[in-house]
């Protein structure tokens, strides 16, 4: 039986680094190498790192509790050595280690066991082609989380992750731009292999490749030593790198530049309390509480923001009609613009307000559409354009208009008269567009069949 297990590193979404006040900022961000650099995070000589961040340490607690682990109160901060040009120092300040104790412990997940959830530092970017490394990474907040070898599929992987993934968005404790990055160990015990760490898979996608390509491996060239590896995109396949450090390789040591952290007990339940309710909780509520089919519920406890957003119009609202229109029309208008929901200002009041409408007739849902694509910064009472623009459903006044348009389009309606079904659609279009929107659409889609009938 395979064997997979994942260590999980995430940056982490503060405003600085570790152990120094220069901004986190990493990636398309930035606009060139070197730029948010300091004698601390590039380790120049004398230089003493600071207390280290507490937004940090506060996220690295949010994310252990997610994962359901223990929290240790007593925190020792570790010197990892090794010889590699992206560290200036010539050794990582990490929570873990051979003398470590992380900040979470004997956590589980989704039915997978964590071993420990630890901050660290960041190295640096270091371009093995060129020789350049670019230290603007170099001390930004990580989070590892590392997984017992539970996972047996590639599929169980990607489907753990994206999970995982949704779940610290809650908390909004990852840099979402910034993705994640894994090392991936795999094994066949079943064939007497020893371990295979696959270091630093950069996305979901190469992550399933990294799995799928080194147990195809694995099965023709059984490993008989602990080696490290890595994932070549070009080739899809996986390289070796060298054989496996083990703990004693990286020579920890206690660091005596940083103290040790204590974890207040009051700090830990303050923390605790604030965390919201899981994707998966969320999930729940909607199913059982109100109602709500799967597949839609799934939609909405995709985003924090978006589900939150629900729940608050929900119980105002018919279940039915919110639900279509917040998984539908509210999401299509933020793609279309490019934002999330918490980039434009739209109060639950006036989505409560303009669901009402529709559900009362007093606007066409043609309407309403048209009102919320006006809310791409911020939205407005929909009452006052509800009153100018108020729905048509007067069958009499409806005939009028439809005859008026059947005499305009004759052309049109000598071709639905030949079975281009696709012509009355142009119809209504026409008619709709001559009532600006207001005509209600049944009433004025059987108008004109029925007008051409006869």
């Amino acid at each position: 039986m395979t064997k997979i297990g994942l260590e999980i590193h995430g940056y982490l979404n503060t405003e600085q680094k570790l152990f120094c006040k220069c901004k986190a900022i990493h990636g398309a961000k930035l606009s060139k190498p070197n730029l948010n650099i300091c004698p601390i995070c590039t380790g120049q000589p004398g230089a003493k790192p600071m207390a280290p961040n507490k937004t940090a340490i506060n996220k690295a607690i949010q994310i252990a509790l997610i994962l359901r682990c223990k929290i240790n109160e007593k925190l020792p901060f570790q010197r990892k050595h090794y010889d590699w040009p992206d560290l200036p120092k010539g050794y990582q300040n990490t929570l873990s280690g051979a003398h470590a104790t992380p900040v979470g412990e004997n956590g589980k997940f989704l039915g997978i066991k964590i071993r420990e959830a630890h901050l660290e530092e960041d190295p640096a970017a270091w371009n093995p082609k060129t020789g350049e490394i670019d230290y603007n990474r170099s001390g930004l907040p990580l989070i590892e989380i590392v997984t017992e070898p539970d996972f047996k599929t590639s599929e169980e992987v990607v489907e753990w992750l994206k999970q995982l993934i949704t779940a610290l968005s809650y908390i909004k404790a990852i840099d979402k731009n910034a993705g994640i990055k894994a090392d991936v160990n795999v094994s066949l015990p079943e064939l007497k292999g020893e371990r295979v760490e696959v270091k630093n898979v950069n996305s979901i996608t190469n992550i399933r490749l990294t799995i799928e390509s080194e147990i195809e491996r694995q099965k023709l060239e059984i490993p008989k030593v602990q080696e490290t590896r890595r994932f070549d995109e070009v080739k899809g396949k996986t390289t070796k790198m060298r054989s496996k450090e083990q703990a004693e390789d990286y020579r920890f040591i206690s660091d005596p530049d940083l103290p040790t952290l204590f974890l207040d007990k009051k700090r830990i339940e303050k923390i605790k309390s604030s965390i919201p309710e899981t994707p998966q909780e969320k999930l729940d509520k909607l199913i059982k509480k109100y109602k709500i089919e799967k597949k839609y519920a799934e939609i909405l406890t995709k985003k924090i923001e978006i589900v939150e957003f629900f729940e608050k119009i929900i119980v105002k609202t018919n279940p039915k009609l919110a639900t279509r229109w917040v998984t539908e029309e509210l999401l299509s208008v933020l793609n279309y613009n490019k934002k999330e929901l918490e980039e434009v200002e739209i109060e639950p009041a006036h989505f409560i307000e303009l669901l009402k409408l529709i559900d009362a007739k007093s606007i066409t849902e043609l309407k309403a559409k048209e009102i919320l694509r006006t809310w791409k910064e911020r939205s407005s009472s929909p009452k006052n354009e509800a009153k100018k623009n108020s729905q048509i459903s007067d069958e009499n006044e409806i005939e009028k208009i439809a005859k008026v348009i059947i005499s305009e389009n004759k052309k049109a309606v000598e071709d639905y008269k030949t079975g281009k079904k696709e012509s009355l659609n142009f119809l209504i279009g026409q008619l709709m567009q001559k009532t600006n929107k207001r005509a209600d659409f049944k009433t004025a889609r059987e108008m004109l069949e029925k007008i051409i009938n006869e």
